[in-house]
């Protein structure tokens, strides 16, 4: 059995997921480990894809106000559109594996840019495609990756003090 190094959990809203990444930072959890994915439909403009390592997003949708909180406190922030998905949100260190797969040419088999970024995460690849569902449903993933022990207490804080639709590690 491998060793687990990422707790995702999944959430309907992005209120939820807010308090998800509330409730991390306030157990002492390092912010630099989470990040958060959800759709954000309703974009102001038709994005093709841009990631932002420094300051803020410059477009913003609907769900502006909880992506600029997120930006904040997460380091990295990008707009991503996967095929089958729609356009994606993310922040935090997500973003760095994503781009890297996408710059370095990695191809996973058949994974998307985002399903290749949770893979080099530790994610397997029947997990990436459930999550990549649920995004497509309009639900958000908050993911805390470190250590084995610091993942087993990401979940656990999770399961017991959050809104969560399902929390797994890997």
């Amino acid at each position: 059995m491998e060793t687990p190094n990422a707790c995702v959990a999944t959430y309907k809203t992005h209120h939820a997921a807010d308090e998800a990444v509330k409730h991390l930072q306030k157990a002492g959890f390092e912010i630099n480990r989470i990040s958060v994915i959800g759709n954000d439909y309703h974009t102001e403009e038709h994005v093709v894809g841009y990631y932002n390592t420094g300051d803020r997003m410059k477009a913003w949708g609907k769900l502006g106000a909880f992506w600029g909180g997120l930006w904040g406190v997460l380091l990295g922030a990008a707009v991503f559109v996967v095929p089958g998905v729609g356009p994606l949100v993310v922040a935090g260190p997500l973003v760095s594996a994503i781009v890297g797969g996408l710059e370095g040419a990695v191809v996973v088999g058949g994974l998307s840019g985002l399903g290749a970024g949770l893979f080099s995460m530790g994610i397997p690849k029947d997990s990436v495609v459930r999550y990549e569902q649920s995004l497509s449903a309009g639900s958000f993933l908050v993911l805390y990756h470190g250590t084995e022990n610091e993942v087993a207490s990401a979940a656990a804080t999770l399961m017991e003090n959050t809104d969560h639709e399902q929390v797994e590690t890997h």
